[in-house]
């Protein structure tokens, strides 16, 4: 496929991770479009019109500057000044638009007693790795962009449906179970079947399992979409826990009340299992700098422990006990 914007990933359009995309220019998308190959070239190539005759191409022109800015005055519809008495109305059938229902606050113990979604395992990244106390590039598996968490193409109408488009949660990361590696699937827990993410990730919340993710190294790279954070916050996830974040993802995590985590040993990654169960101590108590322990117990009862750091500054820890930034300043713009 071509188009004349956004990026070129793998499937970006149409969801199919065979179909490859490529950004041009407006003028040339078009000549694509008209001539239906891309093997036209619009500079010396012609079309056949329905009567048979050749149609060609006029060179695109334009000017290097528009003659006119318009100010935006007209197209800014000014707010009322009070909004209370106002109401948005959304057909209840839409299935491309949906009302937000403020996320749940943290509650005491919401980081005990874990089950894990997903272990991410991906494509191949380039982490920092450790040798020697010194900081080294090096290959590794891991790569799970937000892309990989909540896939475009198809997906694009649903953005303004968050129940709807969390269907997509992770559909795109890979992970391995026993001697298989599976895409947008892992474990469910509680039946021992494989089932694809976003499916196990429902079950768990409507039964009442508190969940999170294992993930890799820069956890959330590429771009900054929103709905990898939104869906597994609604989907019923508590944290997620990386060698490392992309520092926009991590963010946005954190702003709708999700636990991010990372590994003080990176290492501790690998001896993690997709059925262990997690406990993160010290979370109720989160301060800033101040790190925290995960407990990893095994089906066997064996149980080990490792360090687990985190970036939340003063003024970030309200959005974890309040579920989420928008939770927090409307109860800071309510008390004033």
């Amino acid at each position: 496929m071509v188009s004349s914007y956004n990026r070129n990933f793998v499937g970006r359009h149409d969801g199919n991770p065979e179909t490859h995309s490529f950004v041009t220019s407006p003028e040339l998308v078009a000549a694509f479009a008209f001539s239906g190959s891309l093997q036209f070239n619009p500079a010396i190539d012609t079309i056949a019109k329905p009567d048979g005759e050749a149609f060609a191409f006029s060179p695109p022109h334009a000017e290097q500057l528009p003659s006119h800015f318009e100010d935006g005055t007209a197209l800014c519809q000014t707010p009322p000044e009070d909004g209370e008495g106002c109401s948005v109305k959304v057909a209840p059938n839409s299935d491309s638009l949906q009302l937000l229902t403020p996320f749940e606050p943290w509650c005491e113990g919401e980081a005990r007693d874990l089950s894990i979604l997903i272990k991410v395992q991906g494509e191949t990244s380039h982490p920092l790795d450790y040798v020697d106390d010194d900081c080294i590039l090096t290959p590794a598996q891991g790569k799970c962009t937000t892309d990989h968490i909540s896939p475009a193409g198809p997906w694009y109408k649903y953005r303004g449906h968050l129940e709807n488009i969390s269907n997509n949660l992770l559909t795109g990361a890979e992970s391995t179970i026993g001697s298989q590696t599976l895409r947008g699937q892992t474990l469910n827990l509680t039946t021992r079947t494989i089932d694809a993410v976003p499916s196990v990730a429902k079950t768990y919340r409507d039964t009442g399992v508190r969940w999170c993710i294992v993930g890799d190294w820069n956890y959330g790279e590429g771009s900054s979409r929103e709905h990898a954070a939104l869906e597994p916050r609604y989907l019923g996830g508590v944290a997620v826990i990386a060698r490392s974040f992309a520092r926009i993802h991590e963010t946005n995590l954190k702003k709708q009340g999700m636990l991010t985590l990372t590994f003080a040993d990176p290492a501790a990654y690998d001896d993690i299992s997709i059925d262990d169960k997690l406990d993160v101590l010290g979370a109720d108590e989160l301060k800033p700098d101040v790190n925290l322990t995960l407990r990893v117990r095994r089906m066997d009862g064996e149980q080990w422990e490792t360090e687990l750091v985190h970036t939340y500054h003063a003024g970030q820890i309200p959005w974890l006990r309040h579920g989420s930034a928008l939770n927090y300043v409307k109860i800071s713009r309510d008390s004033r």
